[in-house]
């Protein structure tokens, strides 16, 4: 995290407080190091930004690192229903297979 990146952002963010980017781009640099941090922004996207489909997947393996699987269960699910709705099939595609590894459903060919 680089504390001159985290300046900036708050600084665009008080330009724009309803940037999603500008919030997820916040929630990505406190990721490493203030997980309470980044999880609050997070929620505030999933809140206040239902279709910014990039935050899904990040928000839910942050559930995961916290061992909250049935909160990042339901975020998958979410994402995956808004990220169809929205026609993104790579995020999609992503977050599937993230949901099937979280529920021990992804398994290779023998």
């Amino acid at each position: 995290m680089s504390q001159d990146r985290i300046t900036q952002l708050h600084k665009f963010l008080e330009e724009d407080p309803n940037d999603p980017f500008t919030i997820y781009a916040l929630a990505m640099e406190y990721r490493a190091t203030d997980k309470d941090k980044a999880l609050s922004y997070y929620t505030q996207l999933l809140s206040e930004h239902e279709r910014y489909v990039g935050t899904y997947y990040h928000a839910a393996k942050l559930y995961e690192e916290l061992e909250q699987n049935d909160e990042a269960e339901r975020i998958y699910k979410k994402g995956m229903l808004i990220s169809r709705q929205e026609g993104n099939l790579h995020a999609f595609s992503e977050l599937q297979q993230a949901y099937n590894k979280l529920m021990g459903l992804d398994y290779e060919d023998d």
